[in-house]
Order: structure tokens, then C-alpha cells, then sequence
């Protein structure tokens, strides 16, 4: 019995004293694009992000070349996974073809397959928010050309609080997954 209350003491003492975590979702962007794709089906790999884009906590740039992140603000989702599903969303939603995130979650092979590697993803102390890398775009048996294309997407942030940079960080996230839908479609 006594060790009953004192495991439950144990227990309270240990939730009264942790804080609590505040997270940040970025809010969905919407595409006016409508393109006929040249492809039936498409998949987004895993993007790649770098480490500090990768955290669960939100990173800014607070003076040039130093990254900061105080560890209360955290991502809503998995940044990798979140950006994947976010690319995968806006390029179904653009394309006539069918597009799902890695792993491949219908029968069979798609068409090609979408390789994303960020460089830079961060809003830093010059007011932009910097979306930089490359991206692939390959086919493996259809008459595809494989291309790579590097991006260089800038977007104004206001402040570098956590609901400005989410808006920005999503703005350039969709104009991303429209440059590579450009790539796959007219």
C-alpha cells in the first residue's frame, strides 16, 4: 500500500513539474493549378531535409549562420513526414495523375518517382524564408526523361515568430510542389 502511494506521489510530482509543450501545425496552402499530367501515377519519396529542418523544434536563422531553436515550439507533425504528405497532397490535387507519398500505398509500380533533397529550409534574419535544394525526377521502363531541377524559393516573413514562419514555410512548400508539377504536367 505504501509503495502503491508512494509510486503515485512519484508519478504527480513527475507531471507537475513538466511544462507544457505548445506545437505548431503550418497552415494548408492552397494551389490554383490544373495541369494534365504526362504520367498516370507519381510517388513523392521521403523528402530530405537537413538536421536542424528535421527536429522537432522550430529553428530560426537569429543572426547570419547562427541557428536557434528554444525546444517549447514544436512541429505539429514530423517535418519529414509532414512536408512528404504536404508535397504528395498538392501535387494529386494539381495533376491529373494518381500521386501518393513513400511508401507506395497502391498496386503495383508508379510511373516515376520524386526524389526531394532540402538543402535549406529555415526563415532567417534577412526577413525570407529559404527553401533551397534539389530535386529528381525519374522513371524507370516509360518514356519519361529524368531530370533534376534546383530551387531557390524566397518568401517574405513578417516576424520570426512561430505562426508567421509556419505561413511562410508553407507558402514555400506549395510553391515547390508546383514547380515540380510544371516538371510532370502542362
Amino acid at each position: 500500500m505504501i509503495k502503491t502511494l508512494l509510486s503515485t506521489f512519484a508519478v504527480l510530482a513527475l507531471v507537475a513539474c513538466s511544462g507544457t509543450l505548445t506545437r505548431v501545425a503550418y497552415p494548408t496552402a492552397q494551389s490554383t493549378l490544373n495541369l494534365r499530367a504526362f504520367v498516370g501515377s507519381a510517388l513523392v519519396q521521403t523528402v530530405s531535409l537537413p538536421a536542424y529542418a528535421a527536429a522537432e523544434e522550430l529553428a530560426i536563422e537569429t543572426a547570419p549562420g547562427v541557428i536557434t531553436s528554444t525546444g517549447d515550439l514544436l512541429w505539429a507533425d514530423d517535418p519529414a513526414r509532414a512536408v512528404t504528405l504536404e508535397i504528395a497532397r498538392h501535387l494529386d490535387d494539381i495533376l491529373t495523375a494518381t500521386v501518393g507519398p513513400d511508401p507506395w500505398p497502391f498496386p503495383g509500380l508508379p510511373d516515376v518517382g520524386i526524389d526531394i533533397r532540402v538543402s535549406d529550409m529555415i526563415a532567417k534574419s534577412d526577413g525570407q524564408f529559404h527553401l533551397t535544394g534539389t530535386y529528381f525526377i525519374g522513371g524507370d521502363g516509360i518514356d519519361f526523361r529524368n531530370t533534376s531541377s534546383a530551387f531557390n524559393i524566397r518568401i517574405p516573413v513578417t516576424s520570426l515568430e512561430a505562426g508567421p514562419v509556419a505561413a511562410a514555410q508553407s507558402q514555400a512548400i506549395l510553391q515547390l510542389s508546383e514547380d515540380i508539377a510544371r516538371q510532370l504536367g502542362r
